[in-house]
């Protein structure tokens, strides 16, 4: 890492941090305020995730740590010392795609591809958070605790709330997220 790119490089300014990203393990010293995207993206050459806002409000820098969805834009990197990060380009199988990318392509999810990268990171989360019961806002009251949380359009859109789309790709994006449930 350079101290251009990722901070100040300072005695007192650094910490050591152990990262596995994408199956790989890093040993990093980092500027104590440097934030995971700038860490994927600047550091460790992994462009997939976007820096949209930078605060969190748009959902481009979504990648998974430790298989939960996360904003990476707001996560401090030495906070994460130790954890699993996936990025999109490290979701599929060698040379294959994810199935969440293949339901994106089919259905034509995505148009000027800005906001795609988060959107299917994020899609990955909201899938297994379903399948493990988690509610949203959006989940019926009378839903059973603990039991898989079908995706209906509307628990769809909730969960995906946090993923902008300036293009308006919404309504595909809906469809690839059902075909996949």
């Amino acid at each position: 890492m350079s101290a251009g790119v990722l901070g100040s490089l300072e005695a007192g300014h650094t910490s050591s941090v152990r990262l596995r990203v994408n199956g790989e393990w890093y040993e990093l010293s980092l500027d104590n305020r440097v934030a995971l995207l700038d860490v994927l993206r600047e550091g460790l050459g992994l462009t997939g995730s976007k820096k949209g806002c930078d605060h969190g409000q748009c959902g481009a820098c979504t990648v998974l740590v430790d298989g939960r969805r996360v904003n990476s834009c707001l996560l401090l990197a030495v906070a994460l010392d130790g954890a699993r990060v996936t990025t999109v380009e490290g979701l599929g199988e060698g040379d294959g795609l994810h199935p969440v990318q293949d339901a994106f392509l089919d259905r034509d999810a995505f148009q000027c591809g800005y906001c795609t990268s988060g959107q299917i990171c994020s899609t990955v989360g909201v899938l297994e958070e379903a399948a493990q019961g988690y509610p949203s806002a959006a989940t019926d009251p009378d839903h059973p605790a603990g039991e898989p949380v079908p995706l209906t359009g509307d628990e769809i859109r909730e969960r995906l709330s946090g993923n902008l789309c300036r293009c308006g790709a919404y309504p595909n994006i809906v469809d690839a997220v059902r075909d996949l449930s």
